[in-house]
């Protein structure tokens, strides 16, 4: 299995991605990962990899890349003049049919734009939704979209967010029946806006997905769904509140038991509890966001990764190429789109424009998608 990586997307530089990328490869015989950037600036950062690491090098190529994609740069102008970029080339070697996926932890709308434009999207999905694992009780999880790439969505589009994060999670993590639920403001179901509530509406009479209802924000750590669709703004507000409030959590546990001597005693003897809860807890471990409705798979790092959430994102790709996740949406998304607009006529408008099913009360298109383009 042959991985992109866009080496000099992060906010740190090359050197987690280099790292990260040289641990991904010694923890998996059969992968090989293509590295996008400055040739020599990448050859050095292989050089100078630790010594356990240093037999990863033979399976890291390198790809001259002299260009770099900065993370205050505006999409428009990474599709007109990032061709020569690290994150372009990554795109291109998918398209061409050299990598089976890529990983990027750099400008997430400009990594939007131009993985729209090297590789498409499947099913006629307009644009893709970006998805994450969120941990929840009894060491679960929970897949939470879209998160920032939608920034408001119609209904239409929340119900692609579903239909998306519904086939992944049983493709991907081998549920079953998934549980899928819409994140609002109470689970009454005169809450919300507009959108969400003709998204429930069309949810509900769908015969092929286990749909919950409305899940208020506490829900997504219940374990109760085991996919939350929302729009990007509210997505990308709880996920970050979220990776705040467990760092928050570690280090409020970690001062507390060494705050004086007494309390340090306790502190050894829980060590090994506390290791395991930081490791639960970390927002690291859930590294790798999934860019869902995209013909080929591309998985964006968070900016700020270390090497090991940088690893963590490889994983990811990994999975997703392992699963065949793109085909599965394309071929899943159409089928259920056609046989709900069969089954619904008279109550559903019929049909799959370019954003997806029409519901009554939605246009089809969403404005504020269409501004942004």
């Amino acid at each position: 299995m042959r991985i992109a990586i866009d080496a000099m997307g992060g906010d740190l530089g090359p050197r987690p991605a280099v790292m990260g990328s040289a641990e991904a490869v010694l923890a998996d015989p059969d992968l090989e990962l293509r590295l996008f950037g400055p040739a020599e600036r990448l050859k050095d950062e292989i050089s100078r990899l630790p010594r356990p690491l240093a037999a990863a090098a033979s399976r890291l190529q390198v790809s001259d890349a002299p260009g770099v994609v900065e993370q205050a740069q505006r999409p428009r102008e990474a599709l007109r003049h990032g061709a020569d970029t690290s994150m372009a080339r990554m795109l291109d070697c998918i398209a061409d049919g050299d990598a089976q996926a890529g990983v990027s932890a750099g400008n997430t709308g400009a990594l939007m734009a131009l993985a729209r434009r090297a590789l498409g999207t499947v099913a006629g999905i307009p644009r893709p939704a970006i998805s994450t694992a969120i941990p929840t009780r009894d060491r679960g999880r929970c897949y939470l979209l879209d998160l920032g790439a939608n920034v408001e969505a119609s209904a239409a589009r929340l119900i692609d967010f579903a239909l998306m994060g519904e086939v992944m999670a049983r493709h991907v993590d081998g549920l079953e029946a998934p549980r899928v639920a819409l994140l609002n403001v109470g689970v009454e179901g005169t809450k919300g806006t507009n959108s969400v509530r003709a998204a429930d509406a069309w949810l509900r009479r769908h015969p092929g997905i286990a749909y919950l209802g409305y899940v208020e924000g506490d829900g997504i750590f219940s374990g109760a769904a085991d996919v939350v669709v929302c729009d990007g703004f509210v997505g990308n507000a709880v996920l970050k509140a979220s990776e705040g409030l467990a760092r928050l959590l570690v280090e409020r546990v970690q001062a507390t038991f060494e705050a004086h001597w007494s309390s340090r005693l306790v502190g050894l003897l829980a060590r090994p509890a506390l290791r395991r809860l930081k490791g639960e807890l970390d927002p690291v471990r859930y590294n790798g966001a999934s860019l869902l409705g995209l013909s080929g798979i591309v998985v964006k790092s968070h900016g700020g990764a270390d090497a090991m959430g940088f690893r963590f994102a490889v994983q990811r790709a990994v999975n997703e190429v392992s699963h065949d996740l793109p085909s599965r949406l394309a071929a899943e998304l159409d089928h259920r789109r056609s046989s709900v607009d069969s089954a619904d006529v008279g109550r559903v408008e019929s049909g799959s424009g370019p954003e997806g099913p029409i519901l009554p009360g939605a246009t089809g298109v969403d404005d504020s998608q269409q501004a942004q383009r």
